[in-house]
């Protein structure tokens, strides 16, 4: 956004004057502008007369929707001022939510997060375990075993110790349904030894509880002892039948769990089967068949990945039930890619995901969806106010980006719209458009208000829904179906099987390492004695570069060395009067390795998916791919914490660490970014994250020359580090750059691998090992993959930042262009490796100048 004149806003011509551009940027008619004008000088906020704001009852008061209760409202006839009514930056939104009066309560309520759980939650918590154990035992004392068949004890605070005592198998031996969901359970072999003794269970639930991270550990533990088990955290087992698919179609559940000896009247009388999410890999079952099921007319089998049989086996089976109607499947997915292959393959479907099939033969789409059901606010029992806005947010926010005519703000602002603005709900063809404004009754930036502006941008009658584009202007070549996931449930199975694709990708690439030759570049001293005469922009060369060997001069033109941070480009250089002649301090492509985006291409085009570099994805080109490695991670009980960096910003300006993929999605709004699997286990120091700052000389790419220097230093973060999710909002425990905000520790290289040998009883020179190897696969990737990099007049220092993971196996943070070299000027370093000689601070760009121009190697080394 964008400042004006400092004049007070006293007329039509001035708000104009000093709000074209904004104007122009938001979208609204200009023949709105003199309405919009009056309505933000008198600050009138007349939506309530026009609109209605209404509970959507299909999900239960989780969602709400906006209604026209005018009689007609045409096409770009009114405007509407819609407030903010929470404003703020991602990394202030907890504490604010924590200590502001009334806002978590005031959010909660108009994102429909139930405020009254915390009161149900704690009612819950007054009801122990065990006395909620013994009420239900009372019922088999009086009635018999079979009295009690179907037992929940979800978040009451049981670990195994607890498990143990209640001693559920003797007390209810004919137990069919346990849940066990947001507990402490840990330990497999107590759990399972406890589960299995329950002989007739057929339905498990271990949601939320440690034990299950230990993967298929537990669960084949159990299915050997439970042999009738046909549901197990809400997925079916190999083991499902009548009783998982009659859960499924409402005919078992609490109050009739069933038994053995129940006949199958009622599944001949079943119409309609859900069977979404269930991780059924083999459909082709003796429960599930057109005999059992001779009335099914409506089958949901989405998201499951039948990848056990075949799409002909499939549509032979489906061709059976002669009374299906409605099918809803993931496209492209188990039965083909096509809508219109799957109809013509089962004639008798009226109804396909929703929508009509002769439109969908008319129309001769592939991938067709009639409304993707919305994602609503979740929470767990007990889960703290704050914790439930936090996740559910992303739902409702939107965003902008402050600037005056000097400069950018380098974070993003993010705000949520009042009652009126949150109520209006998605539609793809919508008949409202909504912007964000900033009004400047002063004329000047200071004084700015935020509002977003609503207006019709299609005729309106009474009673219609009014809706909104959640991803106006994003077509498909930004990738809007996948955006989508930040608010709608879409087909997992789709975004599986494209990361599935990209891993085998990865997964194929072998990479040959080209044999290390010996230095074929020359000093470039002039034999005739005089010195090289350098250009720098950088405080620090022009301080410290004091060998006779070198003289600065000011003039560009002038200069055999280009020493800046500037990029050098063609234009830059006609401007400058540079030549080819000039060494410069950049390489040609070198973008393959500072920008974050590049570097991953780079390194993945070479090698794949290497140890070192984290799982990492271009959100601009991989969103899907991104999409689908989230869900398996989900899937299978994964950490799934991801963190987001833009793509050509320093100094973890704009960088998030979250494991909510709705506002994985939703930070792509603030700029293009890669999203990386968090190193949720790192290596610390004292309890604290850290990482190296190395410093990598090149003189050559084609035979590739690097060397690196003998001085490192680390950077602390300043908190001890956590996972808890309320940590991921402090930057002094997930971030170590502290430079230039938060408080500096500085610590010698030396001092901390003597402090960190000592500590984790480790050999430093085994993982500097490991990192040169790193550092060199690096720059040979770049060297693989863009050999125009290739350039005799260029030679360039780089920093590459490295990581330690709990292992201590290195893994590659960034590399960066022109890195700031401050700490090494100032400090005298005692070197780590070679012979501990002390690296002066006062030489350093005398050793850098040194190894690069003169070809010396003072205090570098080479890889």
């Amino acid at each position: 956004m964008s400042g004006g004149s400092s004049n007070e806003i006293q007329t039509f011509e001035d708000f104009v004057n000093v709000h074209g551009v904004l104007l122009a940027a938001s979208g609204i008619p200009q023949s709105l502008y003199r309405l919009l004008f009056e309505k933000l000088s008198n600050e009138t906020f007349d939506g309530g007369e026009f609109f209605q704001i209404e509970p959507v009852e299909e999900v239960e008061g989780r969602q709400r929707r906006l209604v026209l209760t005018s009689e007609f409202m045409n096409k770009e006839s009114n405007v509407f001022l819609v407030d903010h009514a929470w404003t703020f930056r991602i990394s202030d939104a907890y504490k604010q939510l924590q200590e502001v009066p009334g806002l978590a309560e005031r959010m909660a309520s108009l994102i429909c997060v139930d405020i009254d759980l915390d009161g149900e939650a704690e009612d819950a918590c007054n009801v122990s375990a065990a006395e909620m154990v013994e009420r239900e035992f009372c019922k088999v004392k009086e009635g018999g075993a079979d009295a009690v068949k179907w037992l929940e004890l979800d978040g009451l605070d049981i670990d195994d110790s607890v498990l143990v005592s209640l001693d559920l198998p003797s007390k209810f031996p004919n137990l069919i349904a346990l849940s066990l969901c947001d507990n402490k359970l840990k330990n497999v072999e107590v759990v399972a030894k406890q589960i299995s003794q329950l002989k007739h269970l057929r339905a498990l639930w271990l949601n939320n509880n440690t034990v299950i991270e230990n993967g298929d550990c537990i669960y084949t533990v159990i299915l050997e002892s439970c042999s009738h088990l046909e549901i197990y955290n809400s997925g079916f087992t190999s083991n499902y039948g009548k009783w998982a698919l009659g859960f499924c179609g409402s005919i078992y559940g609490k109050e009739n769990p069933g038994s053995d000896g129940q006949t199958s009247l009622p599944f001949q009388s079943l119409k309609s089967l859900d069977l979404s999410n269930r991780r059924i890999h083999n459909l082709i079952n003796k429960a599930f068949s057109p005999a059992e099921l001779p009335c099914l007319s409506h089958l949901n089998v989405r998201g499951n990945p039948l990848d056990e049989n075949s799409v002909h086996d499939l549509l032979e089976l489906l061709r059976g039930f002669c009374n299906l109607q409605s099918l809803e499947v993931d496209i492209p997915g188990p039965l083909g890619d096509s809508a219109v292959d799957i109809l013509e393959s089962l004639p008798r479907l009226a109804l396909l995901n929703g929508v009509n099939a002769s439109k969908i033969l008319e129309s001769e789409k592939s991938v067709v969806d009639s409304m993707l059901q919305p994602r609503l606010p979740e929470w767990t029992a007990g889960e703290p106010l704050v914790d439930r806005v936090i996740n559910a947010m992303w739902l409702y926010l939107m965003t902008y980006r402050l600037a005056d005519e000097e400069k950018i703000d380098e974070t993003s602002v993010w705000y949520v719209m009042d009652e009126l603005g949150s109520a209006l709900r998605h539609s793809d063809e919508p008949n409202f458009r909504v912007s964000p404004f900033l009004y400047m009754p002063e004329g000047k930036l200071a004084s700015a208000v935020s509002y977003s502006i609503l207006w019709p941008i299609a005729n309106v009658q009474r009673g219609d829904e009014c809706t909104r584009d959640y991803l106006f202007g994003i077509g498909e070549d930004k990738q809007r179906s996948a955006r989508l996931t930040a608010w709608f449930h879409t087909p997992q199975n789709y975004f599986i099987k494209e990361y599935e694709k990209l891993r085998l990708n990865l997964q194929s690439k072998k990479f040959q390492p080209p044999p290390v030759l010996s230095s074929t570049t020359k000093s470039v001293y002039r034999n005739d004695g005089n010195p090289l005469h350098v250009y720098t922009d950088i405080p620090h060369v022009e301080e410290f570069l004091t060998r006779p060997e070198f003289v600065l001069t000011s003039e560009p033109k002038d200069a055999d060395i280009i020493w800046t941070c500037t990029q050098v480009d063609e234009e830059m250089k006609a401007a400058a009067g540079l030549t080819d002649q000039q060494f410069i301090n950049q390489f040609p492509f070198e973008a393959c390795l500072v920008m974050k985006h590049h570097l991953a291409d780079t390194v993945q085009k070479a090698h794949g998916s290497p140890e070192w570099l984290q799982p990492t994805y271009n959100l601009e080109t991989q969103l899907t791919q991104l999409i689908g490695d989230y869900y398996i991670r989900e899937r299978d009980n994964c950490n799934n914490l991801w963190i987001l960096k833009p793509w050509n910003m320093a100094r973890t300006i704009d960088t998030t660490v979250t494991g909510n993929l709705c506002a994985i999605i939703r930070l792509m709004e603030t700029g293009p970014k890669v999203c990386q699997k968090y190193i949720e286990h790192p290596a610390l120091f004292r309890g604290k994250k850290f990482d190296l700052r190395y410093i990598v000389l090149v003189r050559c790419i084609n035979p590739l020359e690097i060397f690196l220097a003998d001085i490192f230093w680390v950077r602390l973060a300043n908190n001890a580090y956590s996972l808890d999710d309320h940590s991921l909002f402090e930057y002094e425990t997930h971030f170590t750059v502290m430079n230039y905000r938060g408080r500096l520790n500085n610590m010698s290289a030396s001092d901390f691998v003597k402090e960190f040998e000592k500590e984790h009883h480790v050999k430093w020179l085994e993982i500097h090992s490991r990192v040169k190897q790193m550092i060199r696969s690096v720059f040979e990737s770049a060297a693989a993959v863009h050999p125009e990099m290739h350039s005799p007049t260029s030679r360039a220092m780089y920093g590459v930042d490295v990581m330690l993971d709990s292992h201590f196996q290195p893994k590659l943070l960034e590399v960066t262009y022109c890195p700031d070299c401050g700490r090494a000027c100032k400090y005298d370093t005692e070197a780590v490796v070679g012979n501990g000689e002390i690296v002066k601070g006062s030489e350093f760009f005398n050793y850098v100048f040194g190894c690069l121009f003169l070809n010396e190697t003072a205090h570098v080394s080479p890889l």
